[in-house]
């Protein structure tokens, strides 16, 4: 479910997105309160059209699940001729829909917090 998210929004199918997010979703970056957190579906579709809108939402790297926890590992757009570093977004999930998204710059921190098991670090994937 978080793949098809991104595939869509990759595509800008909004209608898609905002199917997947429940009405109160959380989006941060570790503090629910910070400035430019989203509190609800309407501000995340709106974050993630912006994001559309600017070119800003790379390419899925990967993505691993557990229980109601799903990782993606992404690779954003490059940044000054330089390839950005790897970034993830740890999705909570109930009854079938997003309720939290919380954006780490360590994509290995968002795996061990989700408790997902694997045998390698994530950053390990991208020297496949």
């Amino acid at each position: 479910m978080a793949r098809r998210g991104f595939e869509a929004a990759s595509a800008g199918a909004f209608d898609v997105i905002g199917a997947l997010l429940d009405s109160d979703v959380k989006w941060h970056g570790g503090d629910p309160s910070a400035v430019g957190s989203c509190q609800n579906r309407g501000q995340a579709l709106e974050f993630m059209r912006r994001a559309y809108e600017n070119g800003r939402l790379g390419e899925l790297v990967d993505g691993l699940g557990a229980g109601d926890k799903a990782v993606l590992t992404m690779r954003p757009p490059p940044q000054g001729g330089k390839q950005s570093p790897w970034v993830a977004n740890l999705a909570t999930f109930d009854g079938g829909n997003v309720v939290e998204m919380v954006h780490y710059s360590n994509p290995d921190d968002a795996i061990a917090f989700a408790g997902i098991r694997t045998r390698r670090p994530a950053q390990n994937l991208q020297r496949r």
